[in-house]
């Protein structure tokens, strides 16, 4: 695992938003075990309370689940994934469509502009 880390937002929420991404676009799938705390902290060179936090904050979402002398493993709960999908999908396009009334953008000028991206990129072969 390797994160570049952004010196305005605290470590464990930049691993957190690292995890909850690879749960969402499927390299950690549900049910699957989690790295010890010990070997994610040596792995990123960063204090194992660290990564405590973070543990501690994804359970708290329900993303991740702890069986007491097995370790920690991914929810198996779809439901809970896919909220966590719409839920980092909605910060994405709050931050894009801020960005873009910022830049003078219009509420249809950016909706026209979307819709020309997504027709035009050659990846999407299916209609939206």
């Amino acid at each position: 695992m390797t994160i570049e880390f952004d010196n305005n937002l605290p470590i464990y929420l930049q691993i957190m938003n690292y995890m909850k991404k690879q749960i969402i676009i499927g390299k950690l799938g549900p049910g699957d075990k989690i790295e010890s705390v010990r070997d994610l902290a040596l792995e990123l060179q960063i204090n194992p309370n660290t990564i405590q936090r973070t543990f501690q904050e994804l359970e708290r979402e329900g993303i991740v689940e702890t069986k007491r002398g097995l370790g920690r493993y991914v929810t198996d709960k779809e439901s809970t994934i896919m909220r966590i999908k719409k839920e980092m999908a909605g910060e994405l396009l709050d931050r894009f469509v801020v960005g873009m009334k910022e830049l003078g953008f219009s509420k249809h000028d950016i909706i026209t502009l979307v819709t020309d991206s997504v027709n035009s990129d050659p990846r999407n072969k299916e209609e939206v």
